[in-house]
């Protein structure tokens, strides 16, 4: 099985963080957030990973050419975007994609069974597959409802649940004829050519642990969490700033 990590974005949510590291590189516990994703995947029967990198890119590919860092039966293939080509539009840069493969982006943090996702877009028959989380927002001011001008309902500081992607896709090859040969494609843009072509997009929902550590909330709440970290996967090792400075 092949995924590809699309990271390659300026973080600009998580500063100071990322002013001199690029975010995949942040560390959660003893490792970047990167390798935690690396090593999950490892564990559900992914070989290849294909990196879309740009943003300081270079302390990415020099972070994960030391030896020792990955499992020996890992390959990585590196792919360098000139340009932004959006969180569909990267997948142009990487070539031979011509089997079942899946696509995330590099700083998801989370517990979900890969294979068993893999297995449900089969099951389908989907074009592209979703991976789908139901998140809880706090409203913090009163909401009304009205009809026109008239008052029909009245809610203070409600909760409202909304299904929301994970940042977890699982792409059959066929979806990549409908990415524009050249320029930027974000991801809701293809799954919108998706459906309106009539292709099937299928949401695969689930409860497990998942953090998008693209805010500093969500990633210092991902820190606290030490359940997710992966010591069974790669041995233990220094913090990442010390290997940087190796």
């Amino acid at each position: 099985m092949r995924a590809v990590i699309l990271a390659g974005g300026l973080g600009t949510r998580l500063r100071p963080y990322t002013t001199i590291i690029p975010k995949p590189l942040v560390p959660v516990g003893d490792r970047p957030i990167l390798e935690h994703i690396i090593g999950r995947l490892t564990k559900h029967g992914v070989t290849k990973v294909d990196l879309c990198v740009s943003h300081l890119g270079e302390l990415i590919q020099l972070y994960f050419t030391q030896e020792g860092i990955l499992p020996d039966e890992v390959e990585l293939g590196w792919h360098w975007e000139n340009e932004p080509l959006g969180t569909a539009g990267a997948l142009n840069t990487v070539p031979d994609l011509d089997d079942t493969f899946i696509a995330m982006n590099g700083d998801i943090l989370t517990a979900v069974d890969y294979t068993e996702l893999i297995a449900f877009h089969r099951e389908q028959g989907a074009i592209l597959t979703i991976a789908m989380h139901t998140k809880r927002v706090d409203i913090d001011l009163g909401v009304i409802d009205s009809d026109g001008a008239r008052v029909v309902g009245y809610r203070e500081k409600p909760k409202l649940d909304y299904d929301v992607s994970m940042g977890i896709y699982v792409y059959e090859p066929r979806a990549l004829e409908y990415l524009p040969a050249e320029g930027a494609c974000q991801f809701p843009d293809l799954v919108h050519r998706l459906l309106a072509a009539g292709e099937h997009v299928a949401a695969y929902k689930t409860d497990a642990e998942w953090y998008d550590i693209g805010t500093l909330d969500e990633y210092e709440r991902a820190v606290e969490d030490t359940k997710l970290f992966d010591h069974d996967v790669v041995p233990p090792r220094r913090l990442l700033v010390r290997s940087l400075k190796k």
